[in-house]
Protein backbone atom coordinates (compact mmCIF):
# COMPACT_ATOMS: atom_id res chain seq x y z
CA UNK A 1 0.00 0.00 0.00
CA UNK A 2 3.16 2.53 0.78
CA UNK A 3 4.68 1.78 -2.39
CA UNK A 4 1.35 2.22 -4.81
CA UNK A 5 0.93 5.64 -2.26
CA UNK A 6 4.75 6.46 -3.32
CA UNK A 7 4.69 5.56 -6.85
CA UNK A 8 1.74 7.83 -7.20
CA UNK A 9 2.93 10.58 -5.53
CA UNK A 10 6.37 10.33 -7.87
CA UNK A 11 3.34 9.89 -10.72
CA UNK A 12 2.03 13.33 -9.81
CA UNK A 13 5.20 15.12 -9.04
CA UNK A 14 6.67 14.49 -12.68
CA UNK A 15 3.20 15.16 -14.10
CA UNK A 16 3.09 18.31 -12.73
CA UNK A 17 6.35 19.41 -13.94
CA UNK A 18 5.27 18.69 -17.29
CA UNK A 19 1.58 20.66 -17.06
CA UNK A 20 3.37 23.46 -15.40
CA UNK A 21 5.38 25.11 -17.23
CA UNK A 22 8.97 26.27 -15.57
CA UNK A 23 9.15 29.95 -14.14
CA UNK A 24 12.72 31.18 -15.67
CA UNK A 25 13.68 34.68 -14.79
CA UNK A 26 14.76 36.66 -17.78
CA UNK A 27 18.20 38.14 -17.37
CA UNK A 28 18.97 42.05 -17.56
CA UNK A 29 20.66 41.43 -21.02
CA UNK A 30 17.74 39.85 -22.24
CA UNK A 31 15.55 42.74 -20.59
CA UNK A 32 17.41 45.19 -22.68
CA UNK A 33 17.18 43.12 -25.87
CA UNK A 34 13.43 43.29 -25.88
CA UNK A 35 13.24 47.09 -25.05
CA UNK A 36 15.38 47.62 -27.99
CA UNK A 37 13.17 45.24 -30.14
CA UNK A 38 10.46 47.24 -28.62
CA UNK A 39 11.49 50.58 -29.68
CA UNK A 40 12.43 49.44 -32.54
CA UNK A 41 8.75 48.35 -33.24
CA UNK A 42 7.27 51.21 -32.23
CA UNK A 43 9.36 53.52 -34.49
CA UNK A 44 8.56 50.85 -37.27
CA UNK A 45 4.83 51.45 -36.44
CA UNK A 46 5.21 55.12 -36.33
CA UNK A 47 3.82 55.00 -32.43
CA UNK A 48 6.75 58.11 -31.75
CA UNK A 49 4.37 59.06 -28.29
CA UNK A 50 5.22 55.11 -27.05
CA UNK A 51 8.65 55.69 -28.42
CA UNK A 52 8.81 58.74 -26.40
CA UNK A 53 7.62 57.49 -23.11
CA UNK A 54 10.64 55.00 -23.64
CA UNK A 55 12.96 58.46 -23.02
CA UNK A 56 14.66 58.51 -19.97
CA UNK A 57 13.33 61.15 -17.72
CA UNK A 58 16.24 63.93 -18.30
CA UNK A 59 15.59 63.37 -21.75
CA UNK A 60 12.02 64.23 -21.83
CA UNK A 61 12.78 67.61 -19.26
CA UNK A 62 15.04 68.44 -22.68
CA UNK A 63 12.47 68.15 -25.09
CA UNK A 64 8.54 67.98 -25.43
CA UNK A 65 6.59 65.27 -26.63
CA UNK A 66 5.34 67.34 -29.16
CA UNK A 67 8.65 68.96 -30.24
CA UNK A 68 9.56 65.14 -30.23
CA UNK A 69 6.84 63.42 -32.62
CA UNK A 70 6.58 66.49 -34.71
CA UNK A 71 10.55 65.66 -35.40
CA UNK A 72 10.05 61.83 -36.22
CA UNK A 73 7.24 62.83 -38.39
CA UNK A 74 9.02 65.26 -40.17
CA UNK A 75 11.59 62.86 -40.43
CA UNK A 76 9.38 59.39 -41.40
CA UNK A 77 8.91 60.71 -45.13
CA UNK A 78 12.91 59.86 -45.33
CA UNK A 79 13.46 56.73 -44.75
CA UNK A 80 11.29 53.44 -43.91
CA UNK A 81 12.47 50.56 -41.47
CA UNK A 82 12.63 46.89 -42.00
CA UNK A 83 14.48 45.30 -39.17
CA UNK A 84 16.84 45.80 -36.69
CA UNK A 85 19.68 43.33 -35.71
CA UNK A 86 20.74 43.70 -31.93
CA UNK A 87 23.95 42.12 -31.66
CA UNK A 88 25.98 42.06 -28.12
CA UNK A 89 24.27 43.42 -25.42
CA UNK A 90 26.47 44.71 -21.85
CA UNK A 91 25.02 45.79 -18.73
CA UNK A 92 26.39 46.82 -15.88
CA UNK A 93 24.01 48.13 -12.76
CA UNK A 94 21.39 50.44 -14.18
CA UNK A 95 23.44 51.30 -17.40
CA UNK A 96 23.31 49.15 -20.59
CA UNK A 97 24.86 49.43 -24.33
CA UNK A 98 23.25 47.00 -27.25
CA UNK A 99 25.62 46.75 -30.73
CA UNK A 100 22.78 46.83 -33.61
CA UNK A 101 22.43 47.58 -36.88
CA UNK A 102 19.11 48.82 -38.49
CA UNK A 103 18.10 48.15 -41.98
CA UNK A 104 16.02 49.93 -43.92
CA UNK A 105 15.66 52.19 -47.36
CA UNK A 106 16.19 55.69 -47.85
CA UNK A 107 14.40 58.10 -49.91
CA UNK A 108 15.86 60.63 -49.88
CA UNK A 109 17.97 62.52 -50.99
CA UNK A 110 18.80 59.50 -53.06
CA UNK A 111 16.58 55.69 -53.04
CA UNK A 112 18.96 53.20 -51.76
CA UNK A 113 18.82 50.22 -49.09
CA UNK A 114 20.39 51.44 -45.95
CA UNK A 115 21.92 50.39 -42.60
CA UNK A 116 22.27 52.17 -39.68
CA UNK A 117 25.34 50.67 -36.96
CA UNK A 118 24.79 52.48 -33.59
CA UNK A 119 25.33 51.74 -29.86
CA UNK A 120 21.75 51.79 -27.98
CA UNK A 121 22.28 52.76 -24.33
CA UNK A 122 19.74 52.49 -22.32
CA UNK A 123 19.46 53.01 -18.10
CA UNK A 124 17.19 51.56 -15.86
CA UNK A 125 14.78 54.03 -13.93
CA UNK A 126 12.05 52.89 -11.82
CA UNK A 127 13.30 49.34 -12.42
CA UNK A 128 12.63 49.78 -16.44
CA UNK A 129 15.08 49.80 -19.23
CA UNK A 130 14.71 53.70 -20.99
CA UNK A 131 16.58 54.13 -24.59
CA UNK A 132 19.00 57.43 -24.05
CA UNK A 133 20.13 56.76 -27.87
CA UNK A 134 20.05 59.76 -29.86
CA UNK A 135 20.59 62.13 -26.79
CA UNK A 136 24.20 62.37 -26.69
CA UNK A 137 24.06 64.73 -23.35
CA UNK A 138 22.07 62.32 -20.99
CA UNK A 139 24.35 59.80 -22.25
CA UNK A 140 27.10 61.60 -21.52
CA UNK A 141 26.05 62.45 -18.09
CA UNK A 142 25.83 58.89 -17.45
CA UNK A 143 29.38 57.94 -18.36
CA UNK A 144 30.43 60.87 -16.69
CA UNK A 145 29.18 59.43 -13.44
CA UNK A 146 30.14 56.09 -14.42
CA UNK A 147 33.54 56.02 -15.50
CA UNK A 148 34.00 52.10 -15.30
CA UNK A 149 31.29 51.90 -17.76
CA UNK A 150 32.56 54.51 -19.71
CA UNK A 151 35.83 52.97 -20.62
CA UNK A 152 34.63 49.53 -20.57
CA UNK A 153 32.44 50.32 -23.48
CA UNK A 154 33.37 53.63 -24.96
CA UNK A 155 30.70 55.75 -27.52
CA UNK A 156 31.25 55.01 -30.80
CA UNK A 157 29.61 57.26 -33.26
CA UNK A 158 26.99 55.83 -35.50
CA UNK A 159 28.21 54.55 -39.03
CA UNK A 160 25.37 55.43 -41.98
CA UNK A 161 25.88 52.69 -44.63
CA UNK A 162 24.36 52.16 -48.46
CA UNK A 163 24.18 49.52 -50.84
CA UNK A 164 26.12 49.72 -53.56
CA UNK A 165 26.00 46.27 -55.72
CA UNK A 166 26.18 43.62 -53.13
CA UNK A 167 28.68 45.66 -50.84
CA UNK A 168 28.00 48.06 -47.71
CA UNK A 169 29.54 51.38 -48.63
CA UNK A 170 30.02 53.82 -45.91
CA UNK A 171 28.36 56.82 -46.10
CA UNK A 172 30.20 60.16 -45.50
CA UNK A 173 28.98 61.70 -42.34
CA UNK A 174 28.96 65.87 -42.25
Amino acid sequence: MKINALIRMSMLSVATLFLFPLVVEASPEDDVRNVVQQTFQQLQSRNYNAVYDSLPTATQKRMSRSRFTTALQRAQGRYSLDRISIGSVRVSGDLAVADTELFGRVTTPITAEGKIVVQQYLVREGGKWRVATGDNATIQQFLKTNPAFARKFPVRQPRIYIKQGERWVLWPMR
